[in-house]
This record gives structure tokens, C-alpha cells and sequence, in this order.
């Protein structure tokens, strides 16, 4: 077994704001208007419960546990097995009004994870982090004079790593396409999963049949229907989005033995571009979204409790 060696990586920036205003932002690290992680152009951090001790969860494939949190001064994440180490935030005033923020990760890796670390993790993870801290100059002073920018090489891994579509059923609530036809030859369904900051308007999501226009046949809710009758065959495709998912879902029927041989080519390539088409707007989406901390400046206040 070869020796593990202890990888540290340090990221920091100087706030010109006081470190309870800083504090905060930290405070409300993975909440449902979470200001500064990320998200959606990389996975939300997402935990069991709210931020404190105990809680458990992660981002993407990275799952850890927070092991201390001192509110609004730092909060500290224990990697879950088989990853072992550690990363923190830490909260640190200079004065009145100005604040050292910082993040250090501290990670045993060995063999092949060194190299994986070297090539991609590491330059994926100095991006986000330095993502995270633009949010929280944005979100403290209303400003970032440098944000950070992709180089081409973030860019491919970008690509390469987005998360990809999976099968499933036609979603209970996208009742247009469920009544589309009285009798259904094929169906089928891809979904991806919403992450923070993505449109919920389905015509947001048109642009997936991007190269093939069809018509509008019909709107509901959070489902919109495209779709086109032929003599061989009627096509329908629906688009649904909720807050947990967007759904592609495409129903066929056929009328006769042109339509049969015109779908049975057809169907060897179809899931393959409609999986790939949702793939590449849902990534599209998510880059174009405001940042977490302009998405937390436009979000409503918080109720104040009665009598508070």
C-alpha cells in the first residue's frame, strides 16, 4: 500500500465589511436563498438538516459532516469514508470594517487519487472557491472588482462532469402529455434535477428541441406541450418542471405500417438526443442564472414572527 500524503489548499480574500455582516452570509451556507455557494453552475451543498453540528450531506460525489460550527465565525466539515480529512471556513475581523475570510481544505490522498487531484479536482475546486468568494464580496459590499474567470481547461472539465439525464416515468403532474393520445405506441421520459437559482417557467425550457421548432399544442401549470400530426405518425413532446426536476417525455403514435418503419429507425437514435438535448440547456440554464448572491439580494425578507 502506498503512503498517503496530506494535500492542503488554502483560499482567502480580504472583505471590506464587517465580519458580522460576513458572518451572516455564512450562516445561511446551504439554506434555500444560500447567498454565496455557487449554484447552480456547480452542485448545490445540500445537508440532512440546517447548518450546525451533526449535520450531513455534501456537494456532488463529496459527502462530509459538520463536525464544528461557531455561528458566524466558522464552520468546519469532516470528510465522510473513504475520503478522509477535513475543510472549514473561517471568519476573522480586522477592525470595524473589514474581515479576513478563509478556506482550508486538508485531505489524505494516495496513488491514482493524487493524480485525479492534480489533473482535475483541484483546479474544479480552486474555481468554486473562488466562486464562493466573489458571492461573498458581491453580497457584503455590492461589488467584485475581479470575479474570477474560466480558463479553457475548467471549461471542458465543466463539460465532461456535467450531471447527465436518467431514465424514469412520465411525471405524475404533467397531465397534458398523459392525455395526449388515447392510445400510445412508445413513451418515454428523461429528468434531470433543478439545482438552486434555475427557471421553473417550462418555456424557459423550450430551447431543449433547439433545430426542431414544433408548435405549442398546449400549456398547463408546469408542464408545456410541443408537438406535430402526421399521416404515419403523431408526436408529442412535453416539458415539466417542478421543484425537484425537469422532465423531457415524448409519446408516439402511430398510424400505419410507414409510421411503424419510419419510428423503428427512429427510436434506436431518439433516446440518446433526448437525453443529450436536456442535458446540454439544462447546463446552458444554469450558467446563464444570476449568481447566489444576486439571487439572495432579490429574494424576499424573511417574515418577522409577531410581537418579535
Amino acid at each position: 500500500m502506498g503512503r498517503f500524503r496530506t494535500i492542503r489548499n488554502v483560499h482567502e480574500r480580504i472583505i471590506e465589511a464587517p465580519a458580522p455582516t460576513v458572518g451572516t452570509l455564512l450562516d445561511r451556507l446551504s439554506s434555500p436563498h444560500d447567498p454565496i455557494w455557487p449554484a447552480p453552475a456547480w452542485p448545490p451543498v445540500r445537508f440532512d438538516r440546517p447548518l450546525g453540528v451533526g449535520a450531513d450531506g455534501g456537494h456532488g460525489f463529496v459527502r462530509y459532516r459538520v463536525s464544528a460550527y461557531e455561528p458566524g465565525r466558522r464552520a468546519r466539515f469532516d470528510f465522510n469514508p473513504p475520503m478522509s480529512g477535513h475543510h472549514e471556513f473561517v471568519i476573522e475581523p480586522l477592525g470595524q470594517d473589514r474581515c479576513h475570510v478563509r478556506h482550508t481544505l486538508e485531505l489524505q490522498r494516495r496513488g491514482p487519487m493524487l493524480l485525479g487531484w492534480a489533473l482535475a479536482v483541484r483546479w474544479m475546486h480552486d474555481t468554486v472557491l473562488e466562486e464562493l468568494l466573489d458571492n461573498v464580496e458581491r453580497a457584503a459590499t455590492g461589488t467584485v472588482p475581479s470575479p474570477v474567470r474560466w480558463s479553457p481547461w475548467i471549461r471542458l472539465l465543466h463539460r465532461l462532469t456535467w450531471d447527465r439525464a436518467t431514465a424514469g416515468d412520465l411525471p405524475t403532474g404533467a397531465r397534458l402529455v398523459r392525455a395526449a393520445f388515447g392510445r400510445t405506441d412508445y413513451s418515454d421520459a428523461w429528468r434531470m434535477r433543478m439545482r438552486p437559482g434555475m427557471p421553473r417557467d417550462p418555456e424557459s425550457w423550450r430551447g431543449v428541441l433547439r433545430g426542431a421548432p414544433f408548435p405549442v399544442v398546449g400549456r398547463e401549470g408546469g408542464e408545456v406541450l410541443l408537438g406535430e400530426d402526421a399521416g404515419h405518425l403523431d408526436f408529442r413532446a412535453s416539458i415539466h418542471v417542478d421543484d425537484r426536476q425537469v422532465t423531457l417525455s415524448t409519446v408516439v403514435r402511430i398510424h400505419n405500417w410507414r409510421g411503424r418503419l419510419y419510428w423503428a429507425v427512429v427510436k434506436r437514435v431518439h433516446p440518446f438526443m433526448a437525453r443529450t438535448m436536456l442535458r446540454r440547456i439544462h447546463r446552458r440554464l444554469a450558467l446563464a442564472a444570476p449568481s447566489a448572491a444576486e439571487r439572495a439580494q432579490n429574494a424576499p425578507a424573511p417574515a418577522v414572527p409577531p410581537g418579535s
